[in-house]
């Protein structure tokens, strides 16, 4: 069994929130979620502190700027990278303010590779995972920028555990071979699951050795590859519950049977009227219960998030949506 760095009965974020202040933000995930914080994403701030543009700012000696088709490699850093840099330089002075004496597990956020390659365009236009060099040098740079990423956070922060999560939710589709090319008129070649490992397991191995970091893969979308992000080196997977389908009972049931941790999603994003307690809870317990692993094993291998960002969320739900997933997964360690 894998040793997670997080209690039993624990719930985290998945990044992304409402607004564009990130001490408010800050302190609404701290005082939700104390157990497992994690650092707010703010897209609503503009170009560079969205997913993408936040990420492809820590990339090493491969600049971006952004052009009305989205975020391209540049020769030169300019006005985009710096933007991206000050968005993210801010964001951590006021973590280090806010939080600088944390001496629990806490988490970040960062795009992965393919989701990186499906999105950002070279130079000529067309997307970077369709160039298998450009994808080469992108993990590359990517795991080394991530890498400083961690140690500037745990500098910050240097009582904490720093649990990185990588964001793929582009992954499935490349693998599936339906990404539309630049013109949108046919569909790029699958990626081989082999080489699409590779990739992950570069990052994580290289932004976790050591112990550095403990390495979450998140996947908002269906088809998730459970068993290449295992192989990967993921030690958990966060999912949306609600997209993981029976179909895909064999490969959840070898992941927890792996020691694998899950971030479940069983809290919608967008603001919707709750439903009781219990009734977020059971799906959870109903998957549990169908693989029949030990009921005190659970709470110990799952923490409960929401199904995914909530950038599109009102201030108000996203404190009853964090909240919500705390009080499940108390219900579900209590009731083991």
């Amino acid at each position: 069994m894998t040793s997670f760095p997080w209690q039993p009965g624990t719930a985290t974020g998945i990044g992304s929130c409402p607004g564009e202040d990130p001490a408010e933000a800050l302190r609404i995930v701290l005082g939700e979620l104390p157990d497992l914080p994690h650092l707010p994403e703010l897209p609503a701030r503009g170009p560079g502190a969205d997913m993408i543009g936040r990420t492809a700012g820590l990339l090493v000696e491969m600049p971006i700027h952004l052009e009305p088709s989205g975020w391209r490699f540049a020769d030169r850093p300019g006005r985009d990278t710096q933007r991206s840099l000050d968005h993210l330089a801010r964001d951590l002075d006021v973590l280090e303010e806010v939080v600088g004496g944390h001496d629990g597990p806490f988490k970040i956020q960062v795009c992965g590779p393919w989701t990186l390659a499906a999105t950002i365009e070279l130079r000529h236009g067309d997307r970077a995972i369709k160039d298998p060099g450009a994808v080469r040098d992108l993990t590359a740079s990517l795991a080394e920028g991530v890498a400083a990423h961690v140690a500037d956070v745990q500098r910050r922060l240097p009582r904490a555990q720093i649990v990185l999560q990588l964001d793929e939710p582009g992954l499935p589709a490349a693998l599936a071979g339906t990404l539309p090319t630049a013109s949108g008129f046919s569909r790029l070649r699958a990626i081989e699951e082999p080489v699409a490992e590779d990739a992950l397991r570069t990052v994580l191995e290289v932004a976790c050795r050591d112990g550095a970091a403990f390495p979450v893969v998140h996947c908002c979308a269906r088809n998730v590859p459970f068993g290449l992000l295992r192989d990967a080196g993921a030690k958990a997977i966060s999912v949306d519950l609600s997209l993981v389908p029976r179909s895909d009972d064999d490969a959840v049931g070898e992941t927890i049977d792996a020691g694998i941790g899950l971030l479940l999603g069983a809290v919608p994003a967008s603001d919707v009227v709750l439903p009781p307690l219990k009734a977020t809870a059971e799906p959870v317990r109903e998957l549990w219960r169908r693989f029949g692993f030990p009921r005190a094993q659970l709470s110990r291998q799952v923490v409960i998030t929401p199904a995914c960002g909530m950038a599109g969320a009102s201030p108000g739900y996203v404190r009853a949506a964090l909240k919500r997933c705390r009080d499940a997964a108390q219900m579900l360690h209590e009731a083991d």
